[in-house]
């Protein structure tokens, strides 16, 4: 199967993502990008807690900041543990959204920002 060869040539050394790859499960991550990114959002967001969203068929694992008043973004992480790593570093609070589920006031915020 030759497009099994192409796409086994495309893998990078380091850790097995696909060199250039811009989204899904095998995206490149800035580390330092995504680091400087949340810090800032921490800093100016109030009661920020960090969950960890799960990888899946067409997207890598995930780490969504979430404020007090609903206010949210999303940052791709690559693994759980680069997640609750993260979280800690940032000094918030870390959840495996799995576990918990998104809280009220993010769906609320969605609610009320929704674009018609």
């Amino acid at each position: 199967m030759a497009w099994w060869r192409r796409r086994k040539n495309e893998t990078s050394g380091g850790g097995g993502t696909v060199s250039g790859r811009k989204d899904g499960p095998a995206m490149t991550i800035d580390h330092k990008a995504v680091r400087a990114y949340t810090e800032n959002w921490v800093a100016t967001h109030k009661g920020v807690e960090a969950y960890v969203e799960p990888a899946t068929n067409v997207s890598t694992t995930t780490l969504v900041l979430i404020a007090t008043d609903g206010e949210w973004t999303r940052r791709a992480v690559g693994t759980p543990k680069a997640g609750f790593e993260l979280g800690r570093l940032l000094g918030i609070p870390v959840y495996d959204v799995n576990q918990t589920g998104y809280p009220a006031r993010m769906r609320e915020w969605n609610r009320r920002n929704k674009k018609s």
